[in-house]
């Protein structure tokens, strides 16, 4: 139920942030017999999960067998291994591959469908399954509320609860507009998401990052990330902190523009008509890349007809004829009218892109060594047949991918290595899953597994110390 609580209050788990993660969270907390109390700083639930595309990184799917894709757990370890370039903790991607199929199935009881299959960002084969994040939200809440749950919006947690500096957490200090209150707790779990709207969190750790836009949640100010290092908690991959290549320069937090012509066959291009990088690589990497371009940290995605006629219609971040209609793709009948109309150097674009398509012919881009269209998969296509088109592009931190150190079972791990003994972490506020760049939906995919192991594993606390 949605409610205020009384002045005394006590549940066996408290969770924090009313996203993906802390909805999985509280729900599971709940399925495993727990009193749940699941807080939330605004004034709605969603977080930046509203926000996404709404992909799921899943293998071994009904969905992948339907298409005739073969894939399996091993085989999304070892991509995961791959993006993240051996500087993800072995032990959180083992886990999340392992159980992901179990994952999978959960939210398919509990009524999620995933309507596309796409082969996304670090994928060897297509395993990006795609449902409606805000329907998803609120079958959680729903299903969480029904169950017994309750829910406190415009509520902000202020401080965990620790008497005794080696002790366990026994509740946290919140503030609405009934004041502060203390509520005790055996278990609680942070799932405040990141910190892309906290500028001295990015700018003691990102502050590379400062130059792309910045969307994401409006509530991800950091705010679990702080209450956990006031006790010791670990930090993982704080310098991995990456925007994501592809965002429309009129993106905004209320509005994501984003596509990734570039996972079709298009090549991006700089002012001066010049490609910079292999293109297949993860947008994390492309990000970083597009904000080293001078002088406005600008990019093009350059795509044919053949491309935009072969994007899947209707598909979040892949089908360009939304953003056609929008007039935020821009056309032109030549390469020369495009580059006019992007601002761009014309002969140095018509010469990429003759030496691009030459190399298509040959299997292999001479520049960058691009063999695919993504992550090695899908042949490359020539950028041939008019009319042509250029997306602007730029670097947008969606999301900080780094944070909190937590084991397998969710829990928040000291500087000492050691479990801070019933405080647990899911969704963005944890680190060690990504590494180095980022495969499409892991992001959602590990919020919603750990989310669900941290219900698991502070309800299992509560009957504990209960």
């Amino acid at each position: 139920m949605t409610e205020r609580i009384g002045s005394s209050a006590s549940f066996d788990v408290v969770v924090v942030g009313a996203g993906l993660a802390g909805f999985c969270a509280a729900l599971s907390a709940t399925e495993a017999g727990a009193r749940v109390l699941l807080i939330e700083k605004q004034g709605k639930a969603g977080g930046s999960t509203v926000l996404s595309g709404g992909f799921f990184a899943f293998a071994d799917t009904p969905e992948q067998a339907a298409q005739g894709v073969s894939d399996s757990a091993e085989l999304l370890l070892d991509d995961l291994r791959s993006v993240a370039g051996g500087e993800a903790d072995e032990a959180l991607i083992a886990a999340y591959s392992r159980g992901q199929n179990q994952l999978y199935r959960w939210l398919v009881r509990l009524g999620t469908s995933f309507a596309d299959l796409e082969l996304s960002a670090g994928q060897s084969v297509p395993r990006s399954h795609r449902t409606d994040p805000d329907a998803l939200i609120g079958r959680l809440s729903h299903r969480f509320i029904e169950a017994g749950g309750t829910v406190l919006y415009d509520t902000r947690a202020i401080r965990i609860l620790r008497p005794r500096p080696e002790g366990p957490v026994t509740g946290l200090v919140v503030a609405s507009g009934e004041g502060e209150q203390a509520i005790e707790a055996s278990a609680v779990v942070l799932t405040t998401g990141g910190f892309v709207w906290s500028d001295d969190l990015l700018g003691n750790f990102a502050p590379h990052q400062k130059a792309a836009l910045r969307v994401g949640g409006l509530g991800n100010t950091g705010d679990g990330l702080r209450m956990a290092w006031q006790l010791g908690a670990g930090f993982r991959d704080m310098g991995q902190i990456k925007g994501t290549f592809g965002a429309h320069p009129e993106t905004r937090p209320e509005k994501h523009e984003i596509m990734l012509a570039f996972y079709l066959g298009a090549i991006m291009v700089n002012r001066q008509g010049r490609r910079f990088i292999d293109e297949s690589v993860s947008y994390k990497l492309l990000g970083d890349a597009c904000l080293a371009q001078m002088p406005d940290r600008m990019a093009f995605q350059v795509l044919d007809h053949t491309i935009f006629e072969n994007s899947p219609p209707g598909v979040p971040l892949f089908d360009p004829r939304p953003a056609l209609d929008r007039g935020l793709l821009i056309r032109a009948d030549t390469l020369e009218a495009l580059a006019e109309k992007c601002g761009i150097d014309a002969a140095a674009l018509k010469e990429t892109i003759a030496l691009y398509n030459a190399d298509v012919e040959k299997g292999r881009d001479s520049a960058f060594g691009r063999d695919g269209l993504c992550n090695h998969a899908g042949a490359l296509i020539p950028i041939a047949k008019p009319p042509f088109y250029a997306y602007p592009s730029t670097t947008v931190l969606l999301a900080t991918y780094c944070g909190l150190t937590i084991d397998p079972h969710a829990r928040v791990i000291d500087i000492a290595g050691r479990p801070i003994e019933g405080l647990y972490a899911a969704g963005e506020i944890a680190g060690g899953f990504h590494g180095v760049a980022y495969m499409t939906g892991s992001s959602l995919g590990k919020s919603a597994f750990f989310g669900r192991v941290a219900g698991q594993s502070a309800a299992a606390l509560a009957r504990v110390v209960s």
